[in-house]
């Protein structure tokens, strides 16, 4: 499944451990070597971490595009697919990626918009990864931003027509609406400290639950078929809601000082980075609660409990890299990769339960 790539996309920025010796005179003569090395990248870590030093302009392209944050338009999707083939056996596969590529679309355009924004009020002024900053002009960065809406639109629209049941593009545009009102003038919601709430319904409640009504169908002898509102669907698009925020939250922990400075008032800014390490601890925790009282109810099916809960490891490793590293903006930089990792791979976990629960396996 595509989401595997996804969930393995932060390995290449991760830290990788330097190799075990061969003997004891290998590791002797190549001691200086790794001394080297490590304070090199403890250097290039805390200049990524504080703004300053010189980045590559690959690794300036690589964050600016934010390739592993593009799981968020995957997993809704996939989710909300899956669910509607557990429900009613249905999958269209090009539906599926035809919408997968207007979410790419839409996703690429709420991270130029908040670039273009960020730029107008400061917060991004020492952010190299800034695609502002990167290219040199914002108006270059708003036109691009608000061609890719467009174009994801058409694809909205397209598979609305194909649909034909409006409960899915009310609640898709509502989502959309979620994310303009969170980043774009007058709201600025994210400034007000709201942007995780907004997180939530978008991308859990009302993507995923429109991205299953994208599954209904259209034919000409018996007009719209249109899928019930179910509680399975419901169910994992509050997990995936979950998860999806977890990023964002984790997004701040490295940039409180930044956001102080412009007047972004983000629940990290209030709260403090040891109380919000708390917070993650306790996200984490009902989310697998969440998970287990799903399962109990029968909102999901055993093979999507047995499948998620073999993600429990790395959910406890957010919670352990969390804790020891939230007042760390070398490190706590990569915290929001993690949570990338978590969702991508907690949401294979959904999808594919859902596709074997259909089909008979741990039903």
């Amino acid at each position: 499944m595509p989401l595997a790539g996804i969930a393995l996309a932060p390995l290449l920025v991760s830290p990788l451990a330097p190799p075990s010796p061969r003997g004891s005179a290998a590791a002797v003569s190549a001691e200086p070597a790794r001394r080297r090395r490590a304070l090199r990248r403890v250097r290039c870590s805390a200049a990524a971490a504080s703004g300053g030093g010189e980045l590559s302009r690959a690794t300036l392209l690589w964050r600016a595009v934010k390739l592993p944050l593009y799981s968020v338009a995957l997993v809704p999707l996939t989710v909300g697919t899956a669910a509607a083939y557990n429900h009613a056996g249905l999958f269209f596969a090009r539906r599926y990626f035809g919408l997968l590529a207007a979410a790419v679309l839409v996703i690429t355009w709420l991270n130029l918009s908040n670039d273009v924004y960020d730029s107008d009020t400061g917060a991004d002024k020492n952010k190299k990864e800034s695609v502002v900053n990167i290219v040199g002009s914002r108006a270059v960065t708003e036109y691009a931003a608000n061609v890719s809406l467009l174009l994801g639109f058409g694809g909205l629209f397209w598979a609305f027509a194909e649909a034909g049941d409006v409960r899915f593009i009310v609640l898709v545009l509502c989502a959309i609406l979620c994310g303009y009102v969170y980043q774009c003038p007058p709201f600025r919601l994210s400034y007000r400290g709201l942007g995780e709430p907004l997180c939530f319904a978008a991308f859990g409640p009302l993507a995923t639950s429109a991205f299953y009504f994208s599954n209904s169908s259209r034919s000409i002898s018996s007009g719209a078929v249109l899928l019930p509102l179910t509680k399975t669907v419901i169910a994992s698009s509050i997990l995936v809601g979950l998860t999806t925020t977890l990023i964002l939250f984790c997004s701040h922990f490295h940039q409180i000082e930044g956001d102080r400075a412009v007047g972004k008032m983000s629940p990290l800014v209030r709260i403090g980075t040891k109380t919000g390490a708390t917070l993650v601890t306790v996200a984490i925790g009902a989310l697998y609660t969440l998970l287990a009282a799903f399962g109990i109810s029968r909102c999901l099916p055993p093979s999507c409990i047995v499948l998620g809960a073999l993600t429990l490891p790395l959910g406890k490793w957010v919670v352990d890299y969390v804790q020891r590293n939230h007042d760390d903006d070398t490190k706590i930089f990569m915290a929001k990769y993690y949570c990338v990792r978590l969702h991508a791979l907690l949401g294979m976990a959904l999808a594919s339960g859902l596709v074997l629960a259909r089909n008979g396996v741990l039903a």
